[in-house]
């Protein structure tokens, strides 16, 4: 009948149209089970020519392994982890692996998340988001599940992490204002439970202090282009306000950005600097033109991957701390060095 959904093949026909038992079809499509080469490569023929597909689920049943590694994000407006996604998932592929995507916007409430990634059998966790506490880290931790955590740590090192160094880039930055001739600074922060943000404030008032600068202004963007926006317009608003903004990611000081220049008429890199993090792709956009510290995405990933597969090889494995370098990038949101 046409229009008519055709039955799905199955390890029985395979089985049937080989002269094997359904045992032996699911041995041809598991790496390691025992089987003869030809029975193998008769049962995959054989296959092919079904137009068979073997289960998933009955696979890692068998195996007891689901070749699922799980990735939460904080969502994915913000185009750098838009970047990490890319490259993570690219990579796993090419180890085999499968990647599950989840959505975790807060941490008050991580049952129901837990719940599906329990339910999935993942057989690792990444974190990459620098919103959400490390609480939910080491309560998947003490299931049994290995996690790392990606552009975040945790301050106890209970959990493996990788970074860029968030201390030397807000310090450097910190550096760079200065030498530009500013006086009156200030630091848009992300969310107050982020390491990221912390870190990153932490680097650029302890050198303001080291080099007997005033302590910079302070408001919270909370990682919301609405939010940085509103941080950035009570700063300004100030009897003194900052004549330099270092917003915690590119995404803020790309908002920073929209209210001096798009709603003051002030000129980014003349009247007020503005500096971001992270170097996301738009940062170098000719009508943006942020300067920026740029992570080491590339490398972040690589070491991931390296500390996974650690992981996955031994339960036993000690956490690790990675921390990688990264540079200042100047562009024209910023007066030049004096």
């Amino acid at each position: 009948m046409a229009g008519s959904i055709k039955r799905a093949v199955t390890s029985y026909d395979v089985a049937k149209a080989a002269g094997v038992s359904q045992s032996a079809v699911s041995r041809a499509f598991t790496d390691g089970a025992k089987i003869s080469p030809a029975t193998r490569e008769k049962v995959r023929k054989v296959a092919a020519e079904l137009g068979y597909r073997p289960s998933f689920i009955a696979q890692s049943l068998i195996t007891r392994r689901s070749n699922l590694i799980g990735i939460v994000v904080p969502g994915l407006v913000n185009p750098f982890y838009s970047a990490v996604l890319d490259e993570l998932s690219h990579k796993l592929n090419l180890m085999g692996y499968r990647v599950l995507l989840f959505s975790m916007y807060r941490d008050d409430d991580t049952t129901p998340i837990m719940e599906e990634i329990l339910r999935h059998r993942v057989e690792a966790l990444v974190l990459v988001s620098s919103s959400l506490s490390s609480h939910f880290a080491q309560e998947c931790q003490h299931l049994g599940l290995p996690v790392l955590l990606l552009n975040r740590k945790n301050d106890s090192q209970s959990v493996s992490s990788v970074t860029s160094d968030n201390l030397a880039g807000g310090a450097a930055i910190a550096d760079f204002l200065l030498d530009a001739g500013h006086r009156q600074l200030a630091f848009i922060a992300g969310r107050d439970t982020s390491s990221t943000s912390r870190d990153r404030e932490t680097g650029f008032r302890h050198r303001l202090d080291t080099r007997g600068a005033r302590p910079p202004l302070r408001d919270s963007g909370m990682w919301s282009i609405e939010e940085a926006m509103n941080a950035t317009r009570r700063l300004m608003a100030l009897p003194d306000p900052p004549d330099a903004l270092f917003c915690a990611n590119d995404m803020m000081a790309i908002a920073a950005l929209n209210v001096v220049v798009g709603e003051m008429g002030m000129r980014a890199g003349h009247d007020i600097s503005v500096v971001g993090f992270d170097d996301i792709a738009m940062a170098s956009w000719p009508l943006i033109d942020l300067t920026t510290w740029v992570q080491p995405l590339s490398e972040m990933v690589e070491a991931a991957i390296a500390v996974l597969k650690t992981q996955l090889d031994s339960a036993e494995a000690a956490p690790v701390q990675h921390v990688l370098k990264g540079k200042l990038i100047i562009r024209g949101s910023t007066r030049p060095r004096r």
